[in-house]
């Protein structure tokens, strides 16, 4: 049973004392009075009761840090609105498929959790759309979200040694609308709920053409490996920049195969033999103009010397 302090909190609206009594429900492990708590702000919601930062963040903190019945039940509600992420990214930060999947009801979250646990190095026994349920033997250690009580960390993958390097005088842009939407599909959330801004050229010719075709005078450009590459996409699009919504490592793998798929001209669903076998024939480099890098940044050239063709995104996003 909750506290007379936490009814208190309540109705006086108080929301930083009810954080300060989330965190002792926490600490206590008593998981039992956080659900009531919920439901009490819930209720308060119904009477007007400006509460419902405080009823989602229990939520958020029942599905990070309670045992896999409670965090299974927050998890198959749907969405948050306004938790630091997505919950099932969340829940899968901390707890294994095995402990989550008797908890999970059938639906969009319960595959998501699947997907995320993959990423983290499960072989699931759920069917993911449109993605194997393992990850391959090509593909990278994707970056992961660490969620803690009051913030996120998703740190950006290590970049490459960048050299200054001559660019062509002229490169000849091609019209390629669906390679473009798939690139600018890994950031949608920094240039639509965000600051950023993106710009995405294709080319024929190889990567330095599609760099200089963005319109730099000069740049220095290091070369990738394809899992650093897809490391790369996969961590944009997992992320919200810097106020956009996160949508999570499942979605930035899902979105990171989905670009590879576009370039290669591949029809999707795309296996996972098409999908390695299409990025042996690509190459990839990261290049920026040699000023300090701060915020959110993808900037990505990737050529397919066999077809002459080759793409180049420069996205930011500022805090």
């Amino acid at each position: 049973m909750i506290t007379q302090r936490a009814v208190e909190a309540i109705e006086a609206s108080d929301t930083d004392e009810l954080l300060r009594v989330i965190d002792g429900y926490c600490t206590a492990r008593a998981w039992e009075d956080l659900v009531e708590l919920r439901a009490r702000c819930g209720e308060a919601l119904s009477r007007g009761k400006q509460l419902w930062g405080v009823e989602e963040h229990i939520r958020y903190r029942l599905a990070l840090e309670a045992p896999p019945s409670f965090a299974g039940v927050v998890v198959s509600e749907g969405r948050s609105r306004f938790a630091l992420g997505p919950l099932p990214e969340v829940a899968a930060s901390t707890k294994t498929w095995k402990e989550l999947a008797p908890h999970l009801d059938p639906g969009p979250e319960r595959e998501t959790v699947a997907a995320e646990r993959v990423i983290r190095g499960e072989t699931v026994d759920e069917q993911i759309t449109g993605l194997p349920s393992s990850l391959m033997g090509w593909e990278p250690r994707y970056q992961l979200a660490t969620y803690k009580r009051d913030k996120v960390e998703a740190p950006s993958p290590p970049g490459p040694e960048t050299m200054p390097t001559q660019l062509p005088d002229e490169a000849e842009v091609i019209e390629d609308p669906h390679s473009a939407g798939a690139l600018g599909d890994l950031v949608e959330p920094w240039t639509d709920q965000s600051n950023g801004r993106s710009q995405i050229v294709t080319v024929e010719g190889d990567h330095l053409a599609a760099v200089a075709a963005l319109g730099l005078p000069g740049a220095r450009i290091g070369q990738l490996s394809a899992q650093s590459a897809l490391a790369w996409m996969g961590w944009a699009a997992a992320s919200g920049g810097a106020h956009g919504r996160r949508r999570g490592a499942a979605a930035g793998r899902y979105l990171a195969w989905w670009a590879v798929a576009a370039l290669a001209d591949l029809e999707w669903p795309v296996s996972e033999e098409a999908l390695g076998s299409s990025l042996d024939q690509m190459t990839w480099h990261w290049f920026d103009d040699g000023s300090p890098e701060t915020g959110w940044v993808l900037r990505l050239a990737v050529a397919i010397p066999e077809l002459g063709l080759a793409w180049a995104i420069a996205s930011t996003d500022l805090a």
